[in-house]
């Protein structure tokens, strides 16, 4: 597998690393990767609309926090990591990916 690299402005290979998955159960609705993406790659939607209910359910999280991130888009990611850069709870994993066929 050959993952996209690239070269940044002053001529080094740089290789992006892509959102691939993002923990809803640590996530606390803040917003702060929406905010800072400039791509359509989050979305933020109600905890009770997770497609495993039994995890939502029973996640530990108070009525306050009903609103939980999603990935709306990922192969909108551009790889910038700034998500993963403000994430007070780490929710995000990025990895090194192919172009996708």
């Amino acid at each position: 597998m050959t993952v996209i690299t690239g070269l940044t402005r002053g001529g080094l290979q740089w290789t992006p690393a892509f959102v691939v998955e993002l923990r809803q159960s640590n996530c606390i609705g803040c917003g702060r990767c929406f905010k800072v993406c400039p791509r359509n790659v989050f979305e933020l939607i109600d905890r009770d609309d997770l497609e495993d209910l039994d995890e939502a359910s029973d996640d530990g999280f108070s009525d306050d926090t009903s609103m939980v991130m999603s990935l709306k888009d990922p192969y909108d990611c551009v790889g910038c990591q700034a998500c993963a850069q403000v994430c007070p709870k780490k929710c995000l994993t990025h990895e090194p990916q192919p172009v996708a066929a």
